[in-house]
């Protein structure tokens, strides 16, 4: 179940260490098409996952619902306002020297561990012990690892710590309520649709196409455990 989980903390361990031993020296260039690049490899993912589903209107309902309920509750304001003031608390009375181990750490531990990706891919690692989400992050944790370490240091690196406690928790919660939710055999099969239109949201960010609010979509991943019974 948590073979996910402890690939995406491996992959932020290894590129930190890349990144430390590289240092501040990666051309800007070179990032940008590689993220592009995984990019991509993450929109094949999502839009592989989106063809599992047998109820197309579920998957409508459930986006157009859960977008509602994210605006509303406005997640992704809320999340980049708790980011924000985390990263005013570690740079206070830095202005004149490098970032702090415990600036390292919040800011990749955000970056990681925060997200419709993180959230959707241990869920599918718990659910259904699918693992191919997680494997897609790792992949894009290991390249932004190895630019962060390059710039903040060795927090970068701890924040594994929080990947594998926060990834692995999802993932065991959701092999707890596994069986309930398998009683209705559509149900895990169209919370991975709706997931992974969400992560096709994610890709284009990456992209550059779009700015999409992903974080604001993610109530609708679970929309369809109430939808199932009904459609």
């Amino acid at each position: 179940m948590l073979v996910g989980t402890l690939v995406n903390t491996a992959s932020v361990i290894a590129g930190s260490l890349i990144g430390l031993l590289l240092g501040n020296i990666l051309p800007e260039r070179l990032r940008d098409t590689v993220m592009k690049g995984l990019g991509l490899c993450t929109l094949f993912v999502g839009i592989d996952g989106m063809l599992g589903g047998s109820n197309s209107l579920i998957a409508i309902i459930s986006v157009a619902v859960g977008a509602v309920i994210g605006e509303l509750c406005d997640l992704d304001g809320h999340l980049n306002r708790f980011a924000e003031g985390l990263e005013r608390k570690f740079r206070k009375g830095r202005e004149g020297g490098g970032p702090s181990l415990a600036e390292g750490f919040v800011t990749a531990s955000l970056v990681f561990c925060v997200g419709a990706m993180t959230i959707v891919g241990a869920l599918n690692d718990g659910l259904t012990g699918n693992h191919e989400m997680l494997f897609t992050k790792a992949t894009l944790d290991f390249v932004s690892s190895i630019i962060f370490a390059s710039s903040l240091g060795l927090g970068v690196m701890l924040s594994a710590a929080a990947v594998f406690t926060i990834e692995g928790g999802i993932a065991c919660l959701a092999s707890l309520v596994a069986p309930i939710l398998q009683q209705n055999p559509n149900t895990v099969p169209e919370m991975t649709v709706v997931g992974s239109i969400l992560i096709v949201g994610i890709s284009l960010n990456l992209l550059g196409v779009t700015k999409l609010k992903v974080m604001n979509y993610v109530p609708a991943i679970f929309l369809p455990i109430l939808l199932c019974y009904f459609m």
